[in-house]
């Protein structure tokens, strides 16, 4: 979603200007020491104390202003200015207001009367050039979303300023569906057909987000549009202050003066949730790559050997985030040559060599998908990824099915830990698990991931009735 894209890049800039700030000191302090004050000691508690005062004062200072988030990346050289200067003065203030209070004496005048004007410009600078950095930076390649527009040339008029700032943050504007009799708006961007066209034009060029430009009459064929968006698993954002008319969940959000309504919430567009996210998912495959995988391997290797001879590992292409397709790496567990693959393991399956089958209950064929993690294909929770052709076949029973594609897919999610594994029988089974997946994607937070992760592990310990 737009606004946790926007917040958490906006979080980020604030907490890389932090560290800026606390850079910028310890350097200052360094030069001091070294070249100014030779034979000086370097006191840390009270220069530790100084540098917490000047981030206390920045922090107060954030938190103190009116949507300021809104307008961070607009190179307007002016409140860049005002910005940078109410920063340098929260934060020396602080550390002013201490040394006053306390009559500390410590500290060197020249030093502090040179920092100030160092910090002013490091804030300008971090201010005119950070923001545009970490957008292009993080939003890149696959988080940059293909947006289409729908609607009227004049309504993508009025919003081609907000188009133009959200460009930095990765929506890229692909063309409009609109049903007047022109080639292209004034503003260059191209009309690949009417709202009818929807399907053909979201498969031809990748679009990964729908703006419908104004809260159309509420008909049969809007209902259509949003249906379709969901079955096609893109995202639809509306221009509009209505929400009851949709028959859908949706959500309400505000950004940069232009207000919109979206299907559903998405903390995984948060930058800095998808960092700890990642920080997670990198500090346990690492170490089950380097320490348990090499050793399963060998244990693997040793029954295929004896029970069903040929390769150790089975590779398959499954749908990933966005429906992007990528080889996903297990143990095999079922015998070589098998022309069935894509018939669902059941309870008993004769495909199954001996061994093969504890290694499924105690989920050890799934070790080798940590390597899809280090590269980035999955995470440790998420939505399991499916086959193509089962991806094909549980979409047709269920119209948001591939709404769970709007996050990266895991070795485990909270479907899984719920008991929704193994073979999906019935549309009950497919049903229980789709919302479960949505459920994840629409409420994250660090707690549910961990404690989905931990639930994991209860059942590698104790595998659930449905593990075969």
């Amino acid at each position: 979603m737009v606004t946790q894209r926007t917040e958490g890049l906006y979080r980020l800039f604030l907490l890389c200007q932090i560290l800026i700030v606390a850079a910028l000191f310890w350097f200052g302090v360094w030069i001091m020491v070294t070249f100014y004050s030779q034979g000086a000691e370097l006191t840390w508690r009270r220069y530790t104390v100084y540098c917490v005062l000047l981030i206390l004062g920045m922090t107060i200072e954030s938190l103190s202003r009116d949507g300021s988030k809104n307008y961070f990346l607009q190179n307007e050289l002016l409140r860049q200015h005002r910005l940078s200067l109410r920063q340098t003065l929260a934060s020396t203030g602080a550390l002013v207001v201490y040394l006053v209070a306390t009559q500390d004496t410590f500290i060197s005048r020249l030093f502090f009367f040179n920092f100030v004007p160092w910090l002013y410009v490091a804030l300008l600078f971090s201010h005119h050039y950070l923001p545009s950095f970490l957008a292009r930076g993080i939003f890149k390649h696959e988080r940059a979303d293909k947006t289409l527009l729908i609607g009227s040339s004049d309504k993508a008029k009025q919003l081609r300023s907000w188009l133009r700032r959200k460009a930095e943050i990765g929506l890229r504007t692909v063309g409009l569906l609109s049903d007047e009799s022109i080639e292209k708006t004034e503003d260059g961007i191209p009309v690949l057909g009417t709202s009818d066209d929807i399907d053909r034009v979201v498969r031809e060029q990748g679009i990964t987000q729908v703006i419908l430009l104004e809260f159309p009459l509420f008909t049969e064929v809007n209902r259509n549009l949003i249906r379709s968006c969901d079955q096609l698993g893109v995202r639809l954002l509306i221009v509009s202050d209505l929400e009851e008319k949709l028959r859908h969940p949706v959500t309400h959000f505000e950004d940069d003066g232009f207000r919109f309504i979206g299907l559903r919430e998405e903390p995984l567009e948060n930058p800095l949730n998808r960092c700890f996210k990642r920080a997670i998912d990198m500090a346990i495959a690492l170490p089950v790559m380097l320490g348990v995988f090499p050793m399963l391997c060998i244990v693997v290797w040793l029954a295929q050997r004896f029970q069903s001879p040929g390769p150790l590992f089975h590779v398959q292409t499954r749908a990933g985030m966005q429906n992007r397709q990528f080889k996903i790496l297990k143990f095999r567990t079922m015998h070589p040559h098998n022309s069935d693959v894509a018939r669902q393991a059941q309870e008993g399956d004769s495909r199954i060599y001996g061994l093969g089958r504890w290694f499924r209950k105690l989920s050890i064929d799934e070790v080798p998908q940590f390597w899809n993690v280090l590269k980035g294909d999955m995470s440790i929770v998420g939505p399991r990824p499916h086959l193509i052709e089962h991806n094909n076949q549980f979409s047709q029973l269920m119209a948001n099915y591939h709404v769970r594609a709007f996050v990266k897919p895991g070795i485990t999610g909270l479907a899984q830990v719920r008991g929704y594994r193994g073979e999906a029988r019935n549309h009950s089974d497919i049903k229980n698990r789709v919302e479960c997946d949505i459920e994840y994607l629409e409420n994250w937070n660090l707690s549910l991931e961990c404690g989905i992760i931990l639930r994991t592990c209860a059942q590698i310990v104790v595998p659930p009735r449905t593990a075969y």
